[in-house]
């Protein structure tokens, strides 16, 4: 990538007689820019390409997931949706209510559900999931902000560093002419060029990640809300807790007053 951008303006004259008349410290510096920007284009092309295949299997899950009534049907069905952050989380949601279902229902008409308290867990489970795909979407970003943030700077280093050896060199030489001047000050100069050439696409590639991030990760929050209500209408008992404890001592009582007929029954 590099050699594509640079070997074009390498081969117009002017970068290549600066890079050649710069000092030793402008080349360092030089070099470390180039691998900053090989560090910046790889987070680029991983993050361009996650971001694609995200947004892509999201809308697909979307569209699933909005088709059923029961939030846990695509987990009973075994379906995936691989590289989608909010299938994560529904997978991370559907495991966590899967394993009370089965280790500690309640029984309601039938149908198993869980207490408000397990709830609250399944939950945690799921603010826990957008956390992680949150700092997975973000994973990386922290080369191209440090690209765009240190680039120029690191090249006005060197730039000043060259040219500090440009007017020492002079001082040395006793000649100020443009001449002895030139090589040294292009030289130097050059270093903040390629600064500006690691920054630049660096910062535009930021700014739209940041953007596209941050409206995925808001889509995890209103998903996980949208779920946290489904799973609440359909498995959570949102009885008072007086009436779950009611229950079974009106079963009781209602056995009891059965057998007392029955035994009244017989012995008239």
């Amino acid at each position: 990538m590099n050699t594509l951008i640079l070997g074009p303006m390498f081969a117009s004259g002017a970068l290549q007689f600066a890079f050649e008349k710069s000092t030793m410290e402008g080349k360092i510096t030089i070099c470390t820019l180039a691998a900053l920007s090989l560090f910046s284009w790889t987070v680029i092309i991983t993050k361009i390409r996650q971001i694609w295949i995200a947004g892509r299997t999201t809308k697909k899950f979307f569209a699933a997931f909005r088709a059923t009534r029961d939030p846990l049907e695509l987990s009973r069905k075994g379906l995936e949706f691989d590289g989608a952050p909010a299938f994560e989380v529904y997978d991370a949601g559907a495991r966590e209510l899967e394993y009370y279902l089965k280790h500690f229902p309640v029984e309601i008409h039938g149908q198993k559900h869980i207490s408000s308290t397990l709830f609250e867990l399944v939950r945690v489970a799921l603010e826990r999931a957008v956390g992680a795909e949150a700092l997975a979407l973000e994973k990386g970003m922290i080369v191209l902000s440090t690209a765009v943030a240190g680039g120029p700077f690191i090249g006005l280093l060197g730039t000043v560093w060259g040219v500090m050896e440009t007017f020492a060199g002079v001082a040395r030489a006793n000649s100020a002419s443009l001449t002895a001047m030139a090589p040294g000050v292009a030289g130097a100069l050059i270093a903040t060029v390629i600064g500006l050439l690691v920054a630049i696409p660096a910062m535009f590639a930021y700014n739209f990640m940041v953007t596209t991030i941050r409206g995925m990760t808001q889509d995890l929050d209103l998903f996980l809300s949208e779920f946290s209500a489904l799973i609440e209408h359909s498995y959570v008992d949102i009885r008072p807790s007086s009436n779950e404890v009611m229950d079974p001592l009106r079963v009781r009582i209602i056995g009891d007053t059965v057998s007392l007929q029955r035994g009244e029954s017989i012995a008239n």
